[in-house]
């Protein structure tokens, strides 16, 4: 918790998390809420949507009609909204979550039907590739992203999450518009016990 609170210190203001029980206890250590956004960029189990919804400001993980339904119950509970981000498996490894890219812009719209609010969509880069392969996946979400504005289902100003620290500057250059660096800025984490997030 040092490392978070030494990066806040130095500004940096949005931070992820892989897990809601693990963002449970930074969240309530770091204190003020109006300090961080807090986005949610591992895999979201509908049995944790009540708590990610009460947690973070962005989730980037929606990746299927169930989870749009059950984060829509949960909103209303709650009075919270955060942003949603249709996860969209661009690489086809069967090891990735994500829609298919031809789910992308229905699960969009299953998003705006049920009230969501869509941010954008997000991609993981392929396992492998190396950066070559990342530019394809990334190249492909930006196209859909593109499509999905066409449509009228996601605003200008929406986004594109995609990029890790071993391919972030790829990312960037494909139109990311939000990457997530954890493990270059506070190094890698041992893998934890259980089910992720």
């Amino acid at each position: 918790m040092d490392r978070v609170r030494e990066a806040i210190a130095c500004g940096l203001r949005d931070l992820g998390e892989s897990r809601v029980q693990e963002a449970e206890g930074k969240i309530a250590a770091v204190g003020d809420a109006r300090a961080v956004r807090w986005h949610l960029v591992g895999h979201l189990q509908t049995n944790k949507a009540r708590r990610a919804v009460q947690l973070f400001d962005e989730i980037h993980s929606v990746d299927s009609e169930r989870l749009v339904d059950e984060l829509a119950r949960r909103i209303e509970e709650s009075g919270r909204s955060p942003a949603c981000y249709v996860e969209v498996n661009t690489s086809g490894e069967t090891a990735k979550q994500g829609v298919a890219p031809e789910g992308a812009l229905p699960l969009l719209e299953r998003i705006r039907s049920s009230g969501l609010r869509a941010a954008g969509l997000m991609t993981i880069g392929p396992l492998e590739g190396g950066l070559d392969g990342a530019r394809i996946s990334f190249r492909r979400l930006a196209r859909l992203g593109d499509e999905a504005r066409a449509a009228g289902l996601l605003g200008p100003e929406s986004g594109l999450s995609m990029g890790m620290s071993d391919d972030f500057e790829v990312a960037i250059e494909e139109g990311a518009t939000i990457v997530r660096i954890g493990s270059a800025l506070f190094g890698h984490r041992e893998p934890g016990p259980g089910p992720r997030a």
